[in-house]
C-alpha cells in the first residue's frame, strides 16, 4: 500500500497546540493512501509510522501537534521525495509553514497535486477543484458519499466570505472522467465569470448514490421507480453537510447566500429541500425538473404551506419544450403553486427552450445564467470579508476556546442527526465541553452572523 507522509521543521517559549487537517486532495491520489507527519522532529524521515495522520470521522485526516515554539515548515509526500506534493500544475511547491501562537489553532490544508502524477490524471477539473472527501458520512442514510469542492480563484489570497452552491449529481459537474455523459463545466464557467468581475462562490458537489439516486432524490415513493429517502437526504444537506462547510470554510451561511441547484431528479430534491427548510436555503436552480416522478405528492405537500412561507425565496426554472409532453405543464403547475405560497413574480424566472434536451450538455449551457440570475440582486463586495465566523476552537483537552466575541452569545449543540442536545451561552474565554456522549457535534449560534463549529467528544 502506498502511504502519504507529512514533513515538518520546528524552530524554538512554548505556545498552544496546532491541529493540522487535510480536507482535500487530488482526485488521482491512489486509493488507500495514508498520511504521515515528518520533519526536524524525526530528521525529515518521509516514512515514519510514528507520525501517522488520523481520520477525524468526517472524511478528513488530521494530527495534533503538541504545544511548541517558533515556525514550522512542512510538505506532504506519498512516502518518498519523488512523490512530494506539487502546485496547481504539478510542479515544485515551496515549503508550507505555520507559527505557534498563544491560542490553539486548527489549520485546514489542501493538496493540489503530486509531482509524480501531475494534473493530467484528474481529467478536466480545474486546479481549484478538489475532492473534499471520498467517503463523507451520511448518518441519516447510514452511507457515505464523495464530495467535491470548488473554491473561487482568490480564496487563498483574500479574506472574503462567499455564497455557497450545493449541487446534486457531483460526478457530472467538473470532470469528464467521472461524468455520465459529459460534464457541466461548472468550474470553467465560474472561473470565467470571476475573471469578468464576478465576486465568486463556493460550490459543493454531492455525488449521487448510483442505484440509490431515485430513492434519495425524492421524499415520495413512485410505485414504478422507487423513492422515499429524500427526507433523510435533505436532512443530511441541512444538518450535516452545510454545518461542516460553514464551520471549515469562509462562507456566507445565511439563507439568502445558500443555493441548491440540480437537474432532473436533482432539481426535484432541490425544490423540496428549499421548501422543507425555508430558513436554510432560499435560492433554487431547477433545470429540467423531474416533477413527474411525484407530481401529486409535490403539489399536496406545497398546499400544506403557510401563504407567505416562500416570500423570500428566489427560484429559476429552465427546461426544453420537447423534453417530454409533460415537462412544461408540470413546471408551470409546480411554479404556480409555489407562487401561491409567497414566491413572488420578481423572484421567479422561467425559460422554456425549443432547443433544450434532457442532457448534461444542455444543462452545462444553462448553468451560468442560472447562477448569475439567482445572485444578481445580492450586494457582495470585499467589505464582506468582515463577515467571519467566531474565533471558537476546541483545545487538545476538549475545552471550548472562545476569542473575540463582542458580547455574550447564545449557542445550541446538535448531533449529526440534527437533534438539539442542549443550549449554552458563550463569551470570550475557556469553557469545559458539556457532558456529552462520545461523538461529533455541531455548535451553532442562534445568530446567522456566526458560522457553526464542529466539536468532538472523545
Amino acid at each position: 500500500m502506498k502511504k502519504i507522509y507529512f514533513l515538518l521543521l520546528l524552530s524554538s517559549a512554548t505556545f498552544a497546540q496546532v491541529t493540522l487537517k487535510i480536507t482535500g486532495w487530488p482526485a488521482n491520489t491512489p486509493v488507500g493512501a495514508t498520511i504521515y507527519l515528518a520533519g526536524s522532529v524525526n530528521t525529515w524521515n518521509p516514512a515514519d509510522p510514528a507520525y501517522a495522520m488520523q481520520p477525524d470521522g468526517l472524511g478528513n485526516l488530521q494530527i495534533v501537534i503538541p504545544q511548541g515554539t517558533g515556525t514550522v515548515e512542512y510538505k506532504f509526500t506519498r512516502g518518498s521525495w519523488p512523490s512530494v506534493e506539487g502546485n496547481a500544475t504539478g510542479s515544485y511547491l515551496p515549503n508550507r509553514s505555520f507559527t505557534f501562537s498563544s491560542a490553539p489553532q486548527t489549520i485546514n490544508l489542501t493538496i493540489q497535486s503530486w509531482e509524480d502524477l501531475g494534473t493530467g490524471a484528474s481529467g478536466t477539473a480545474a486546479s481549484n477543484v478538489q475532492i473534499l472527501s471520498n467517503a463523507f458520512g451520511i448518518p441519516q442514510l447510514s452511507t457515505t458519499r464523495r464530495i467535491w469542492l470548488y473554491l473561487p480563484p482568490d480564496y487563498d489570497t483574500s479574506a472574503k466570505n462567499y455564497p455557497v452552491l450545493y449541487m446534486q449529481d457531483g460526478q457530472n459537474l467538473f470532470d469528464n472522467l467521472t461524468s455520465f455523459s459529459g460534464e457541466w463545466q461548472v468550474d470553467e464557467t465560474l472561473n470565467n465569470l470571476f475573471n469578468q468581475g464576478d465576486y465568486g462562490a463556493i460550490v459543493v458537489g454531492i455525488d449521487n448514490g448510483g442505484g440509490e439516486r431515485l430513492n434519495e432524490y425524492s421524499p415520495w415513493v413512485n410505485p414504478s421507480y422507487g423513492g422515499g429517502d429524500g427526507e433523510e437526504y435533505a436532512a443530511f444537506l441541512v444538518n450535516t453537510l452545510k454545518p461542516y462547510i460553514d464551520a471549515n470554510y469562509r462562507t456566507r451561511p445565511e439563507p439568502a447566500m445558500s443555493a441548491l441547484i440540480g437537474s432532473s431528479m436533482g432539481a426535484l430534491i432541490a425544490t423540496y429541500t428549499a421548501c422543507e427548510y425555508p430558513n436554510v436555503f432560499r435560492k433554487v436552480g431547477n433545470l429540467s425538473p423531474a416533477y413527474w416522478f411525484a407530481l401529486n405528492d409535490m403539489n399536496a405537500y406545497i398546499n400544506t404551506f403557510a401563504p407567505s412561507v416562500l416570500q423570500n425565496h428566489r427560484m429559476y426554472f429552465v427546461c426544453g419544450t420537447t423534453e417530454s409532453s409533460t415537462m412544461v405543464p408540470n413546471v408551470n403547475t409546480v411554479k404556480n403553486n409555489l407562487m401561491g405560497k409567497g414566491l413572488t413574480a420578481a423572484n421567479t424566472f422561467t425559460k422554456f427552450d425549443s432547443y433544450g434536451t434532457h442532457s448534461e450538455n444542455y444543462w452545462k449551457g444553462e448553468f451560468g445564467a442560472t447562477y448569475t440570475w439567482l445572485f444578481q440582486n445580492e450586494t457582495l463586495s470585499t467589505s464582506d470579508a468582515t463577515f467571519t465566523k467566531p474565533a471558537i476552537t476546541q483545545t487538545f483537552s476538549g475545552k471550548i476556546y472562545v476569542e473575540g466575541l463582542p458580547s455574550a452569545s447564545d449557542f445550541e449543540i446538535y448531533n449529526l442527526l440534527g437533534n438539539k442536545i442542549q443550549s449554552m451561552t458563550l463569551s470570550t474565554g475557556i469553557y469545559e465541553l458539556p457532558d456529552l456522549a462520545q461523538g461529533i457535534y455541531i455548535l451553532k449560534s442562534t445568530s446567522n452572523r456566526l458560522a457553526p463549529v464542529k466539536l468532538i467528544r472523545n
